[in-house]
């Protein structure tokens, strides 16, 4: 980069770089800068009415819109430096990126099955009452001489 006025220039229109993509429905809106990195993100009330799939579809989708345009326009302002380098090499991958598509969500998996008097929950209150904690730190020998698979808890 050359010094100057013409480096504080371009360094200051980087960092004041900011691309903003929509969703087609409106139901998603979100910025990057130009590092791609999210800088806001909003959901309109249209996603209420949307399985969480298809709203992660829609913020990835879009999140992706505004980062190609942050990487063309952060191109755009680099390109008088040269087209080489890894730094060019990954706003070029960045404008070629495509997510892979999400999955159609699963559906919800089914209750429990019953226990055969139709409770679901059970009542432990029956059960014999774990043995109380130790009062005070327990000495290695009588962890060791017992062994750890002795212990109620394995």
């Amino acid at each position: 980069m050359a010094d100057g006025p013409d480096r504080e220039a371009l360094l200051a229109e980087l960092s004041a770089l900011s691309a903003t993509a929509t969703s087609a429905d409106g139901a998603v809106s979100l910025s990057v800068n130009t590092d791609g990195v999210l800088t806001r993100l909003r959901l309109s009330d249209a996603v209420s009415g949307m399985a969480p799939s298809e709203i992660a579809d829609a913020v990835l989708r879009t999140y992706v819109e505004a980062q190609r345009e942050s990487a063309k326009r952060t191109g755009q302002l680099l390109a008088p430096l040269g087209s080489g380098g890894y730094l060019m090499d990954r706003l070029r991958w960045r404008v070629q990126f495509e997510p892979e598509p999400v999955p159609v969500a699963a559906p919800a998996p089914a209750a429990p099955p019953a226990e055969p008097d139709g409770k679901v929950l059970k009542d432990r209150s029956s059960d014999t009452p774990a043995e109380p904690p130790p009062a005070g730190p327990v000495a290695d020998d009588d962890w060791y001489g017992r062994g750890m698979r002795l212990d109620r808890a394995w």
